[in-house]
């Protein structure tokens, strides 16, 4: 039996067993984008001080919900670098895949606060539509453009991430929406410091929490199909299969699994049984290259078998 592990191999009772070696251990996306996640952690957590005050002092909801979101952002971002720093640790005891899945967990509560704070803003919204209190503008625009300039400067710091790590670009996330909602913010106090109209405070909030919902709900869903082990989008599972089945000296293909372990580290287990006469080095090399060039796999575990070996139930 052989064995293709983290992208090498070893093959006990088989000759030549030792004639694969085991690759280097591949990190998680999340990992390659820590600095730029702790600088935008670091200027978020400044600002965010800096609206809370500024929300309360001009009595702004849009200024104020724009101040919940940036305290989330904190929250959120800390939770990002928080799982990278932790998924680094090596495999030790029981945790054989090391703690990669807290990346995927932290972008799980990085979508359930995003919800929170989108229904609250929207509920304050509702009362305020019914009571318009009195806003002041000037201080509300100046505390949201150095918001914008803040949320511009963390969102191009992630964009590189987001393309690679779901636990980056559910920070990522935060940050565009954070980003825009400093822009409605901006828009609202112009308009109240030159018209007076006091419903566009309420109008703006009402927008940031609508934005907020569809693209924290596709973050979801994401992190869910990963912790539910779902094969990657657009990867066919029959398909490699089909293709694993079709390399010289393969007489079947059974127990093919694949799934994503964290964003950037996709796994896969087959049992490939050979004929007799087959050179399983070939096929081991072959079944690698196919799931990895293919279907993104990095870590592959590949389980040789004779044509007539017996596969024998779990217990036995």
């Amino acid at each position: 039996m052989a064995h293709d592990h983290a992208g090498g191999s070893s093959a006990p009772g088989i000759p030549g067993g030792d004639g694969h070696a085991h690759g280097p251990r591949i990190g998680s996306a999340g990992g390659r984008h820590q600095k730029p996640l702790a600088i935008a952690f670091a200027l978020t957590a400044a600002y965010a001080l800096v609206e809370v005050v500024g929300g309360v002092v001009t009595g702004s909801l849009a200024l104020i919900s724009d101040a919940a979101h940036m305290g989330t952002d904190v929250l959120g971002l800390g939770l990002a670098l928080a799982a990278i720093k932790l998924a680094k640790r090596p495999a030790a005891g029981q945790r054989t895949y090391g703690t990669y899945r807290l990346e995927v967990l932290a972008a799980v509560i990085n979508g359930l606060l995003l919800f929170g704070v989108a229904f609250y803003v929207l509920y304050e919204a509702v009362q305020r539509f019914r009571d318009p209190p009195e806003v002041l503008g000037v201080p509300m625009l100046v505390v949201a453009v150095v918001g914008l300039l803040v949320n511009v400067v963390s969102f191009r710091l992630l964009t590189a991430g987001a393309k690679e790590s779901l636990n980056v670009k559910g920070a990522y996330l935060e940050v565009l929406s954070d980003m825009l909602g400093s822009v409605g913010v901006i828009i609202g106090a112009v308009v109240i410091t030159v018209t007076g109209f006091r419903y566009i405070d309420a109008i703006v909030a009402a927008a940031i929490g609508l934005f907020i919902l569809p693209r924290t709900w596709q973050l979801m869903r994401q992190a869910l199909r990963i912790l539910m082990e779902v094969a990657p989008p657009g990867v066919d599972v029959e398909a490699a299969a089909r293709e694993l089945a079709a390399v010289p000296g393969v007489r079947e293909v059974h127990d093919l699994h694949i799934w994503t372990l964290t964003s950037g580290m996709e796994a896969a287990t087959a049992h490939v049984v050979i004929g007799d006469g087959a050179d399983w080095h070939a096929v081991l090399d072959r079944t690698r290259q196919i799931l990895a060039e293919g279907y993104g796999v990095t870590h592959p575990t590949i389980q040789i078998e004779p044509a007539e070996h017996v596969e024998e139930p779990a217990g036995f």
